[in-house]
């Protein structure tokens, strides 16, 4: 379970403060889907970075299984992230010099996995994704959406029981936004947390549950996930 507790951010900018966030309190049980819905500025970039264990809130506890993320150093923290959160970003940050395979493989080489574990992992991962045909291709000989697949397979190599998706779907056509969103239902489904902020509302009815965060403070929404997820080409 993860529980933000009376979280508190501000920035300073030319000499004011500026708040982010106000107050939060929120719980996600594990095994959930949450989408986190609101327009741009609403804090939305801040809580995903609190939330990662990547800023630390000027009041306030983020714990998991009740145990304090903001009280461990950075070195602990950052090991957290590595063996229990998986990110996906609107942006891919691939390697562009790196095949799809040596992408996915990244992480399992940063956590000393074999070569050979490595490149089994990373295909299996691919192919599951549909890439079983892109393994040596490069970002650049790939479209948007095969890209973001390829982000996806990245996510998943070191097997994280959370994941944090920041508008999966932001640069994608309303089909392959349909294809990540099934995919991340997937996922939620096999047991893992996930939680996606979007601006989108016809992709937060992928969520099982879906709060909105405006200007920092954070309201229940009532969603109808049963429904077919039906993305306008404005959204993307």
């Amino acid at each position: 379970m993860i529980q933000l507790i009376d979280i508190d951010v501000e920035y300073h900018l030319r000499g004011q403060s500026v708040p982010a966030l106000n107050l939060v309190n929120l719980t996600v049980q594990d095994g959930e889907f949450l989408a986190i819905i609101g327009p741009s500025g609403s804090g939305k970039s801040t809580f995903l970075q609190v939330l990662g264990g990547m800023l630390s809130p000027k009041k306030g506890q983020v714990l998991f299984d009740g145990v304090s993320l903001y009280e461990k150093s950075s070195d602990q923290r950052a090991a957290f992230r590595k063996t229990n959160i998986g990110f996906v970003f609107q942006t891919f940050n691939l390697i562009p010099f790196l095949t799809a395979k040596q992408n996915v493989q990244m992480p399992l080489l940063l956590n000393r996995y074999s070569t050979a574990n490595q490149e089994e992992r990373a295909s299996q991962l691919l192919s599951r994704l549909g890439l079983a045909d892109r393994l040596e291709h490069k970002p650049s000989e790939l479209s948007v959406g095969q890209q973001q697949r390829v982000a996806l397979a990245r996510m998943l190599s070191n097997d994280p029981p959370i994941i944090i998706a920041d508008e999966p779907t932001g640069s994608l056509d309303p089909d392959t936004s349909i294809q990540i969103l099934d995919f991340l239902k997937e996922l939620n489904q096999e047991g893992r947390t996930v939680i996606m902020v979007t601006h989108a509302p016809d992709a937060a009815e992928a969520a099982t549950r879906c709060v909105q965060l405006v200007d920092g403070c954070v309201n229940e929404m009532n969603i109808d996930n049963q429904r077919p997820i039906t993305l306008a080409a404005s959204n993307m």
